[in-house]
């Protein structure tokens, strides 16, 4: 992420019991990322990946480092980077290299080379745990040159907590390589009793292969170029019938086609401001290069690096902010939680009969137990999230079919928010873990001094955070609603009374007058704790907050203490832990703000709505590829400069790639009747760097619209381009 400020650093206590390590700093080298089902990797400018201890770069499959050093060097040393880019569609990575000055032996003139006349391209994708390469050698000079091209490379298998920074110890065993003439073979035995194993195949056979290095020697005429191939394949069920600059092609066409296809399932967005054309793009293409195909359907993986697998919350709320542009995303999402709810009580993996999802781990260290997360249920948000996407994918889509067919995990998910979730019987959702090694704290800010006192004390357990409540809330009234459809009459109306109680006793209990907001969270005394945070934003979201108390909060949200120009912070400046540089007490969360986006709408706030739509934007325009990071730091905007980068944040992160696309829904007021085939736009506004803005094929029951929506002073007029015979379009000023 751009910026003119330092970087700060970040303890390594910061992220809990498993810590990034300070030495692993995303923010100091502008690094790429490919990522392709459950395969990803992390590469410097240059396409190599460097190593070293604390580093991230590197090749992983199933949350372990298949390749941990790739290195290039072009006559004996690294060549010179003219540019890098990942392609708009998140495929390819294309990287432009040429030689440095190079002297001939001893200094003598024979054998010496300019910089300058030697270009290299290297073209690199992933797809089905395959790396791929082309590597481009052309002479410019007017003389025949000798390129001299080496390739080196290790393969550490270092699980990916050993990589963010955790120590081991023991580690199972390398096995001695296996070289061939074009073939390398690198693999590893773990204590787990598996075997992981990288092949490195090369066309045209280098002139020197061993088991760390690939040496190429070429005579290029003046005008002509070499073509080098190689892959990195992970896992390899045997040997392709085709050498790999067959399979480059033919994988470089799969790997468009794949991603081409699944992002054509979503609603398309063209606007008057070729900037924010170019970053609502790129949200599109994150959201689907971090899409992985389950047997379930699509589930949107975390983030690159550390996240890459399936998380309940993230995903859970990916699927809530992308829900209008395509639902089929949480279809997926859905399908994949109601197969993995838990069924048995576990301890150590903090899980409970109905329990949702937090985590899902691949390796050595998941399979060993060293770190809790093969199966991790330790978040208390995850299960009320997923009956409250299910009321919303059903208001979406009227699938009622997919409802029915999970209803026994909805009232699976409505049974342990009764039995296990309401700890003391008190009406409220409160967690503590039951596995030491656990997250201390399970909501989304999961940070262990993330719920605190007025006084900075932090809160003892079990905790009962302001946001669960108001998602437990709205997961009743969806299992009402849900409950209806499919006819159980009585089940819905014991889910209305027991949302009615809880919003009262919410409201009596939780709202702190002399702050005008709702209090963070009841600590295991029944206490509040007396801060104000983004979190009582997430209330917005549903009707529990009593009418009165919203104008209040709101406004709270957006005074200058809280809303620093880019966003709201976590926790707003004067609290006792307020931090502009900590993960969740004083830093800006794009999805975050998406959410309270929404909360804003739901509740009419449609200016104010707009005004993070701003903020969003704006940081978007200063970041690498006009992509939004997990996070930043929570300082306040300051004139022509953009948000100070977090040293540790993500980026591609599925929920801050959601995010311009929710704010886009929240300003225009968007919400759709499958009953009545209809789109709806209520009092729809435009911020001020749109004029016009056109959504392609918005999808209702099957039939499509496309409309064009236009500026005109404070109001927007809204013109329907293109549409099938049946759907509606329905504005509400």
């Amino acid at each position: 992420m751009d910026s003119h400020t330092e970087a700060p650093h970040v303890p390594p206590e910061e992220l809990d019991g498993f810590p990034v390590a300070a030495k692993s700093l995303l923010s100091e080298r502008r690094l790429h990322t490919l990522k392709q089902g459950d395969m990803f990797g992390v590469f410097d400018q240059t396409g190599d990946i460097l190593f070293g201890d604390g580093i991230a770069d590197g090749l992983y499959f199933h949350d372990t480092r298949y390749l941990s050093c790739l290195s290039m060097t072009l006559q004996g040393v690294r060549p010179i980077l003219l540019s890098s880019t990942v392609r708009e569609n998140n495929v390819l990575l294309s990287v432009d290299l040429t030689n440095t000055d190079i002297e001939g032996p001893d200094g003598s003139p024979e054998g010496r080379m300019n910089h300058d006349l030697l270009h290299v391209r290297r073209s690199r994708f992933l797809w089905n745990h395959v790396c791929y390469e082309r590597v481009e050698i052309r002479n410019f000079d007017v003389e025949p040159r000798t390129a001299q091209l080496d390739i080196r490379f290790l393969a550490d298998f270092a699980d990916l907590f050993e990589a963010r920074g955790s120590t081991r110890p023991r580690r199972g065993t390398q096995r001695p390589p296996e070289v061939a003439d074009n073939q390398v073979t690198l693999s590893y035995d773990g204590l787990d009793n598996r075997r992981r194993t990288t092949v490195l195949r090369f066309w045209p056979p280098p002139a020197a292969l061993d088991a760390r290095h690939a040496a190429y020697r070429f005579d290029l005429a003046p005008g002509t170029r070499v073509l080098i191939h190689y892959e990195v394949a992970c896992d390899p069920d045997g040997t392709p019938a085709l050498q790999p600059n067959r399979r480059f092609l033919t994988g470089a066409v799969e790997a468009r086609r794949a991603l081409r296809l699944s992002s054509s399932r979503a609603a398309a967005i063209a606007t008057s401001n070729e900037i924010f054309n170019e970053a609502i793009r790129r949200c599109i293409c994150d959201i689907y290069m971090l899409l992985t195909d389950k047997k379930t359907g699509p589930y949107p993986y975390a983030g690159v690096p550390w996240f890459s697998t399936a998380f309940g919350r993230d995903a859970l709320i990916t699927a809530m902010l992308t829900l209008w542009l395509d639902p089929e995303i949480a279809r997926g999402v859905l399908n994949y939680l109601a197969r993995h709810q838990a069924r048995i009580e576990d301890p150590a993996a903090d899980a409970e009969p109905g329990k949702i999802l937090h985590e899902v781990r691949h390796g050595e260290m998941a399979e060993l137990g060293e770190v809790p997360f093969r199966h991790y249920y330790g978040s208390i948000d995850s299960t009320p999230l997923f009956v409250m996407l299910a009321g919303q994918y059903l208001d979406r889509t009227g699938d009622v079919a997919l409802l029915t067919t999970i209803w026994p995990n909805i009232e699976r998910a409505i049974d342990w928010i009764e039995q296990y979730g309401d700890r003391d019987d008190d009406g409220f959702v409160e967690y503590g873990r039951r596995n030491k090694d656990g997250l201390i704290n399970q909501g989304w800010k999961d940070s262990y001094d993330s719920v605190f006192h007025a006084d900075g004390t932090l809160a003892e357990g079990p905790i009962a955070l302001c946001e669960v409540q108001a998602y437990v809330y709205a997961a009743r009234r969806a299992a009402a609603t849900i409950g209806r459809r499919l006819g159980k009459t009585a089940y819905a109306e014991r889910q209305d009374h027991l949302a009615e109680s809880l919003r009262v006793a919410f409201n009596a209990r939780f709202w702190i007058e002399d702050l005008g907001t709702f209090a963070l969270a009841l600590d295991g005394h029944k206490q509040p704790c007396r801060v104000r945070s983004s979190n009582a934003g997430h209330i917005l979201l549903t009707d529990i907050a009593t009418p009165d108390r919203v104008p209040r909060l709101v406004e709270g949200l957006m005074k200058r203490s809280s809303f620093t120009g880019w966003g709201i912070r976590t926790i707003p400046e004067g609290e006792a832990r307020y931090n502009p540089m900590a993960y969740h007490n004083g830093s800006v969360w794009p999805h975050d703000n998406a959410l309270i986006g929404l909360g804003l709408a739901r509740h009419g706030y449609r200016d104010e709505a707009a005004q993070l739509f701003r903020g969003m934007f704006d940081a978007a325009f200063y970041t690498d590829l006009r992509r939004l990071p997990e996070l930043f730091c929570g300082f306040t905007r300051n004139r022509a400069e953009g948000p100070v980068r977090y040293p540790v944040a993500c980026s591609p992160q599925a929920w801050a790639a959601a995010t311009l696309p929710a704010l886009v829904q929240s300003t225009l007021g968007l919400s759709f009747d499958p009953a009545t085939v209809t789109v709806h736009f209520e009092r729809p506004r435009l911020p001020d760097f749109l004029d016009e803005m056109t959504l392609y094929n918005l999808e209702v029951g099957g039939d499509q619209v496309t409309v064009r929506l236009v500026r005109v002073g404070e109001e927007v007029a809204i013109n329907v381009v293109e549409r099938t015979e049946t759907i509606r379009v329905q504005i509400s000023t």
